[in-house]
């Protein structure tokens, strides 16, 4: 198979990566022999970590110590790290003079934090297009309305904001892009529905972060949530930035040292501000880690982001939709970050994905993702076929899946594929296992 037998809806021009990322070398073994440079279109789910980030953790690796409570010097220098990272991270964001920069574990843990942080009796309102993260965190409340998502991101912002006008609502929380279909729903418009009725706005920003920038103040959100291994930097921190005042009020998110002023037998006086939901040692190197990634998305000059994934993703859904036997999930939205869902009809998603790694070392995401309830409204209750791009995807990694998927329609694969072992692969392997692939522990490491 060669990319000549493709249809000619190509790429005018190659695409190059944006910003060099870690590990884009990286080669990986074929299950029918030899070895081949792996293709990362699994962004959504993990992306890798820029090279910047890696060598910044590096750098301040070895001034690393606890933070907040030492005299030591490299404490201190550690302290000053962290605390600059909270800044960099806020001015990413847009964040307003009186916002918090709350570091957590992820997306899924600010969103949690934030959820006991709303007042209680308070209604909130969410739509089932949601991921887990932005729907189970609000759903386990008798107060949540789960709103019936529409046929495109455009119809279910016009839901929510009829939903809004309704009145009672203390807060909409939304997905500032869908993990399954890329689109981006309008959020400066949102927030302006959710303050007209005197409600307030959260986003889910884990996969529209790493593709647009937000700006709290200009675009009226009061919170929004991230997680550094979607941002390239997976080093386990993530945040919740945004407004002060309910997370003041809020009890503690864990309780533990750093987070009170004052312990007594018979009382506790808890701080205010970030250290009162950051109780324990905090993960200083992810938000170094996190912070760094902000900085250098920062230097990207504008429109460059959305120019480098709208050429990926016009490629793919053009190369995809040409080939009989493939169809797309939502192929044209008006406003889609790098995100492309397909499906082979007749054929289990686990086993497409699964002859993409063996035989192409090609990653790409198969199942629900995290999303059941909008991917069986979409038709995908036996799961679809992700494809996401990131900064260090170029058309190279687009081509050569598409000349995969050509390969698996057309041609078939070379080896026979069944469920090994609980999961789709092939029959015969030829790959070591996964666990044997590193190096042992320590070996060639410098002890110092």
């Amino acid at each position: 198979m060669t990319l000549s037998t493709l249809s000619p809806l190509r790429c005018p021009a190659p695409v190059a990566p944006l910003l060099p990322v870690v590990g884009r070398d990286t080669r990986v073994p074929l299950a029918q022999g030899g070895s081949t440079t792996y293709a990362n279109l699994d962004n959504a789910a993990s992306a890798p970590a820029l090279v910047s980030v890696a060598t910044r953790v590096a750098q301040v690796l070895p001034h690393y110590a606890s933070v907040h409570r030492g005299a030591g010097y490299l404490s201190r220098v550690s302290t000053a790290l962290f605390e600059q990272a909270r800044a960099e991270v806020g001015t990413f964001l847009g964040a307003r003079p009186d916002d918090v920069v709350v570091f957590t574990r992820s997306t899924t843990d600010a969103l949690d934090l934030l959820a006991r942080a709303v007042p209680q009796g308070s209604r909130v309102l969410v739509a089932d297009v949601e991921h887990h993260a932005n729907l189970l965190s609000w759903q386990r409340s008798a107060l949540t309305t789960v709103l019936r998502g529409g046929s495109d991101a455009e119809e279910t912002a016009t839901l929510l904001e009829a939903e809004l006008a309704r009145g009672g609502y203390a807060l909409l929380a939304v997905a500032g892009a869908s993990n399954v279909t890329g689109e981006v729903l309008p959020l400066r418009r949102l927030a302006r529905a959710a303050h007209a009725a005197g409600a307030r706005i959260a986003v889910d920003g884990a996969q529209l972060l790493p593709h647009r920038r937000v700006d709290l103040g200009r675009d009226g959100i009061d919170w929004i949530a991230l997680s550094g291994h979607k941002l390239y930097a997976p080093y386990g921190a993530g945040a919740l930035v945004g407004r002060r005042d309910w997370l003041d009020a809020a009890d503690p998110y864990l309780a533990g040292g750093g987070a009170t002023l004052d312990v007594r037998h018979d009382a506790v006086r808890w701080a205010t501000g970030p250290d009162r939901h950051e109780a324990g040692s905090p993960n200083v190197l992810g938000a170094v880690a996190l912070a760094q990634a902000c900085s250098t998305l920062a230097t990207l000059a504008p429109g460059a982001l959305e120019a480098h994934e709208e050429a990926l993703r016009e490629r793919l859904v053009g190369g995809l939709t040409a080939l009989a036997g493939v169809e797309v999930v939502r192929p044209h939205p008006d406003d889609a970050v790098g995100v492309v869902t397909f499906t082979v009809p007749g054929r289990s998603v686990s086993e497409v994905a699964a002859f993409l790694s063996a035989e192409h070392g090609i990653g790409v995401r198969d199942g629900r993702f995290c999303a059941h309830r909008f991917a069986d409204s979409l038709g995908l209750a036996d799961g679809g076929l992700r494809v996401s791009t990131g900064v260090g995807t170029g058309s190279a990694e687009v081509e050569r899946l598409l000349a995969a998927v050509e390969q698996f329609v057309g041609a078939g694969p070379e080896l026979e594929y069944g469920i090994v072992e609980g999961h789709w692969g092939p029959t015969t392997d030829a790959r070591p296992e996964p666990a044997s692939f590193l190096p042992a522990p320590g070996a060639n490491a410098d002890l110092g």
